[in-house]
């Protein structure tokens, strides 16, 4: 099997979304989207977030997985491949099933594909990441330069802290700075958790997720401060990446707001790691060239 490999081009400045979604809706297909979700029972594609970068300075975006579907990652790597703004997609590949390589050779086909997710939040077991044959699937992302992004709860943090240990060559990305309670203003056992995952050089963090958190249409940008100096401490400013969340942000706040969230916080860096932070530590983790790939 040869290895494919990606590498970071850097010709300018380029600001990137790090974290957002696109689906059709099928409600057998998107159980997940329960009645106060109603406003998410609609199809969000291409030409609905393009004109929202646009007016906010965006670059493009890294489109990442929704479903845990074999047909959903084709299909966000068509789209990538029809949208130039869709820079990269992390999809999802069956990381305990012994078809994986051939899924991932399949795959491997589009160059926008940049890492892989599981939604091991749902996952009932928290130490289904530490399974053998887990684990065996996550060690082949590394023969087809592919990154890893962690959706966790809090309570999952530990198990994740020894997942990486176990794989400290892999590129690890944790979603929504781990998902800390926001809404009842609870940091502990999260931040230490957090910290100590943060103490592992391959891991970065994405600045997403916060608003649905927090109390829906209700949050004050002071709900987050602490949560952010937290992860700033832990992670410094070059392994950190800004991402909406669109369109589940919408539940509790518009496109600009959820971004604002995070670009005023990050005015106490200096410019350059601002814009690190805007989209350079993004296009650099995930391997996306500045002109496009």
């Amino acid at each position: 099997m040869a290895r494919r490999i990606r590498k970071y081009v850097a010709t300018g400045i380029m600001r990137l979304d790090a974290h957002q979604h696109f689906w059709q809706y099928n409600a057998a297909e998107h159980g997940w989207m329960t009645a106060e979700m109603a406003a998410l029972r609609r199809d969000f594609l291409p030409p609905d977030l393009k004109p929202l970068l646009d007016v906010q300075g965006f670059d493009g975006c890294v489109a990442v997985q929704a479903r845990q579907s074999l047909e959903e990652t084709r299909w966000l790597l068509e789209l990538a491949e029809r949208h130039d703004f869709i820079r990269g997609v992390v999809g999802w590949g069956d990381l305990c099933s012994p078809e994986l390589p051939g899924q991932l050779e399949k795959f491997a086909q589009y160059p926008k594909l940049v890492g892989v997710r599981h939604l091991l939040q749902d996952e009932p077991d928290d130490g289904f990441m530490l399974r053998p044959e887990f684990q065996r699937g996550l060690a082949l992302l590394r023969d087809f330069d592919l990154t890893y992004d962690l959706l966790v709860y809090p309570r999952q943090l530990p198990a994740a802290v020894k997942l990486v240990d176990a794989f400290p060559e892999q590129p690890f990305v944790l979603d929504h700075i781990g998902k800390p309670a926001i809404a009842e203003g609870v940091v502990s056992p999260w931040d230490r958790d957090l910290r100590e995952l943060a103490k592992r050089p391959n891991v970065c963090c994405k600045l997403s997720g916060m608003v649905t958190e927090a109390r829906w249409n209700q949050w004050q940008p002071d709900d987050f401060r602490r949560y952010l100096d937290l992860v700033f401490d832990a992670f410094g400013a070059r392994r950190l990446m800004i991402g909406s969340d669109w369109p589940v942000c919408t539940l509790s706040a518009e496109y600009a707001a959820t971004l604002r969230i995070v670009t005023e916080a990050i005015q106490q860096f200096s410019l350059a790691e601002q814009a690190g932070i805007l989209g350079e530590n993004c296009a650099r983790f995930y391997g996306i060239r500045t002109g496009g790939r």
